[in-house]
């Protein structure tokens, strides 16, 4: 899964029961909990994992 940092034991550790979601600016991030502690950790990800529509190109005329 993925990688964070746990505020609340100030350590990167790896997001357990992680869920993809997409935030309403359309980026992507994960959140789950934390193993140690089970704080709620958040991850943005990356703008290469955002999908961009495609639109079909209009046909020539």
């Amino acid at each position: 899964m993925a990688e964070g940092y746990c505020v609340k034991c100030k350590a990167k550790k790896e997001i357990s029961n992680g869920v993809e979601e997409t935030m309403k600016n359309g980026r992507k991030a994960i959140k789950g909990k934390c193993p140690t502690c089970g704080t709620v950790m958040f991850k943005i990800l990356g703008k290469s994992a955002i999908i961009a529509p495609t639109t079909p190109n209009p046909p020539p005329a």
